[in-house]
């Protein structure tokens, strides 16, 4: 994982609009998040990620055959930002895309990437989510500038050497007629940018949050119920919940639906914020790091997201 050095507390945005550390983490769980440096783009923080996570794998750039990166926030709308973390790494002549799902894009590359395991030309796929949301951020609306940070998070799959470790199962699911709850308006072929659409701020984030929180704990726990039926599991069998980290009241809505106990239910949204398509990936990284994760845990990574979006993985790690 790769986040920025610039910490940004809930007194630092006191002091930008009405607003409270009380206030925050009543009502999201939040105490800090990241901001990249206004020179940063995304790439900056995927290519550290990125090399992480070779070293942990025990391989080099070389031995990559893709890379899939999930953002909402890319370096460029074109060329890819999974482009340019490839030359930046040194992997070379290998297919390398972005993925647009919101907090989601993690997983649809996940589940992406597995597909790719069923043909022999591919063996190791670098998997990275990548945002830069407080580009997008409308410093003046306090129900949204509170909520988001930066960060990168990365992962390389393979094939599971035993056949028992690694993915268990998927779920993705969309639905498009919910898309004005959590979107950006212009910036796209819709709207292009005029002084008009910088003015009205709408080349930054919008969102109907009384709207999402619902949506949000019933799609991630409908996610969590197709995985666990598919397996033949109960919500008991799981070691780990890796949920999207978008609001602690969400995170804690889902387990209770559940009846995961809070120490299942991985949380570290007090750092980061909501880190969108990082998010699960950092979640996933520090919980190894932390030893909650041990071979032969299983683990249920769920996210929610603009399109709307949502899914899951169980794996065996």
């Amino acid at each position: 994982m790769c986040v920025p050095d610039d910490v940004i507390t809930n007194d630092d945005l006191s002091r930008i609009v009405d607003t409270s550390d009380e206030w925050i983490i009543s009502r999201t769980g939040m105490k800090e998040r990241r901001r990249a440096r206004r020179d940063q783009a995304a790439s900056d923080l995927a290519v550290p990620a990125a090399r992480q996570a070779l070293a942990a794998a025990g391989i080099t750039e070389r031995d990559l055959d893709m890379i899939i990166v999930a953002t909402v926030t890319p370096d460029t709308l074109f060329p890819s930002t999974a482009c340019l973390l490839q030359e930046r790494l040194g992997a070379q002549q290998i297919p390398a895309f972005d993925v647009s799902a919101g907090c989601t894009g993690a997983i649809y590359a996940l589940a992406l990437a597995d597909h790719f395991f069923f043909r022999d030309q591919y063996r190791h796929i670098l998997v990275v989510g990548v945002e830069m949301l407080t580009k997008i951020t409308n410093w003046s609306d306090r129900s949204t500038c509170v909520l988001f940070g930066d960060a990168a998070g990365a992962m390389i799959l393979g094939p599971s050497p035993d056949g028992h470790h690694g993915l268990v199962g998927f779920h993705l699911a969309s639905d498009g007629a919910r898309a004005h709850t959590l979107h950006m308006p212009a910036g796209g072929s819709r709207l292009p940018a005029t002084q008009e659409t910088v003015a009205g701020h709408l080349h930054t984030l919008h969102m109907r949050g009384n709207e999402i929180f619902k949506t949000a704990v019933n799609t991630m726990y409908e996610s969590c119920r197709i995985l666990l039926e598919s397996a033949q599991l109960e919500p008991r069998d799981i070691d780990l919940y890796i949920f999207h980290q978008a609001n602690l009241r969400i995170l804690e809505a889902v387990g209770k639906r559940l009846g995961a106990p809070p120490e299942k239910v991985f949380v570290n949204i007090h750092k980061y914020g909501n880190t969108s398509s990082a998010s699960t990936l950092l979640a996933i990284h520090e919980a190894r790091v932390q030893g909650a994760l041990r071979p032969g845990s299983l683990v249920l990574q769920v996210a929610f997201g603009a399109g709307l979006t949502w899914g899951g993985i169980l794996w065996r790690w």
